[in-house]
């Protein structure tokens, strides 16, 4: 065993002895099919479980539903880990600030007129969005904003928010596992010609876009792990090219921060469901590193 300094021997110990209660708590019902968004880490040394949960980043609000199992991992948790810190400000003005494309690179440089023309007055008619607001925008960023346009309703919500507004009633201490510099650089990883085509594409086939983004709603619903790993390898996913960079090496950094998170208290990870599944997903990484991953009943 390492050394470890006497400040953090006392921590680690008062974890273990405040984890006893946690330990006589009524377990969470397993999942007996493994189809689940819930999932339970422990072993590994870890003196009380914490929990990892698949989130989905936008769909309308009456088709969310925050199961009471995991609302009792939430309240078992100490601290809940977003992919980015949502209850900090910083994160959404730097957003706005690392939007645009590096050295200048503007959309003119990226389409022939036609397509410019396509794309920029989509933004113009159908966003309200001025050629001034998107014309150096990163591609990928600005094909997020189409998202809302594939919802059929007006009140839509994220399932991080609905966690996020549970934890902060709950007084959680909400942290994340990126900064939005890191994921702004991810956008940046990818070849913005590539990003552009991906835009314009969207844009063309609008309609099969929102039939594939209601098939992915209705899967991710389903907790159809399978599933949704098939769906998300899909050209139609627009991911199939870049998993490496948009899932798999960001996984393989989280599973690293996780053997700290999880050694002292018990916490709630809540992240894209895309990076749960996969030989190359955070629970199968967890599983090579010697931890147990139980899926919980969530319904």
């Amino acid at each position: 065993m390492k050394f470890m300094p006497k400040f953090l021997q006392i921590i680690f110990l008062a974890s273990g002895f405040l984890s006893c209660k946690a330990q006589n708590e009524p377990e969470i019902p397993r999942a007996a099919d493994g189809n689940t968004l819930l999932w339970e880490v422990s072993g590994n040394g870890l003196s009380s479980p914490s929990y990892i949960y698949g989130t989905f980043h936008l769909m309308c609000k009456d088709q969310l539903h925050l199961s009471g199992n995991l609302l009792t991992a939430i309240k078992r948790s100490k601290e809940v880990y977003f992919e980015l810190d949502l209850d900090d400000l910083s994160n959404t003005l730097g957003a706005i600030f690392m939007m645009n494309m590096k050295n200048s690179t503007s959309w003119k440089d990226l389409y022939n007129e036609a397509d410019f023309n396509t794309v920029t007055s989509y933004f113009r008619d159908s966003l309200k969005m001025p050629l001034s607001m998107v014309e150096k925008m990163k591609p990928s960023f600005a094909e997020s904003m189409l998202y809302p346009k594939f919802l059929n309703c007006k009140n839509m919500s994220g399932v991080e928010q609905e966690i996020l507004a549970v934890a902060k009633k709950d007084n959680k201490e909400i942290k994340g596992l990126e900064t939005i510099a890191f994921q702004m650089s991810v956008f940046d990883s990818i070849p913005y010609q590539e990003q552009a085509q991906s835009l314009l594409k969207t844009i063309d086939s609008l309609q099969q876009s929102k039939i594939f983004f209601d098939s992915l709603v209705q899967i991710y619903n389903s907790q159809n792990l399978s599933a949704m790993e098939a769906a998300f390898s899909t050209p139609e996913y627009g991911m199939a090219d870049n998993l490496d960079i948009l899932l798999n090496k960001r996984n393989k950094n989280w599973v690293t921060q996780f053997k700290n998170i999880f050694a002292s208290q018990p916490v709630l990870v809540a992240v894209g469901a895309g990076h749960l599944v996969g030989e190359q997903g955070i629970l199968s990484l967890l599983k090579k590193e010697g931890y147990t991953v139980t899926p919980l009943l969530n319904k």
